[in-house]
């Protein structure tokens, strides 16, 4: 156990706080880069997989004949939803805009279509599961990003698992 440290004056507190601060926006940077290559994983394996529900996300319905039909002219595989040439899976990314936000998602505008459906075609969800599947792993991920910047490093291994879940991205 950590020895309880003193401090000679107010001044020296205070920056001994600040440089938790610092600590703590490091390693909260860190745990948002993690949690986010988690949920663009999760959205890539969703590519050419039927899904089943997820939460409040419905499961995915069979592709149409035609869509099928469409996709076999191209050459695409058949059984395949959302995978036609590949670019969908590859336009997936995220970006870390704080210690306390990010981004993750796709540069294909299509996703919109299938994440929400249109009147011709059902809704595929692909982001919001991702987030909604792995959202234990996403809490312990912060958890212990917040606890590693407040302790000033990484926890050692066995010392807790201070939020739950499995943290490996």
């Amino acid at each position: 156990m950590a020895a309880v440290k003193e401090f000679e004056d107010m001044a020296l507190f205070a920056l001994h706080l600040l440089e938790k601060q610092v600590a703590v926006h490091a390693s909260m940077k860190r745990g948002i880069e993690r949690a986010l290559l988690v949920i663009e994983n999760d959205a890539k394996e969703q590519v050419g997989h039927y899904q089943s529900e997820s939460g409040e996300f419905p499961a995915w319905a069979p592709l149409a004949d035609s869509t099928e039909a469409e996709k076999a002219r191209l050459g695409a595989p058949a059984g395949a939803p959302l995978l036609r040439h590949g670019g969908l899976y590859a336009s997936f990314g995220h970006e870390v805009l704080s210690a306390e936000e990010g981004v993750a998602g796709s540069t294909d505008p299509t996703l919109v279509y299938h994440e929400f459906g249109t009147s011709k075609m059902p809704p595929r969800p692909v982001m919001g599961p991702a987030v909604f599947k792995n959202r234990d792993k996403i809490q312990a991920i912060l958890g212990q990003a917040l606890v590693e910047g407040i302790l000033g490093g990484a926890a050692e291994p066995g010392s807790g698992d201070y939020f739950g879940g499995d943290i490996t991205p």
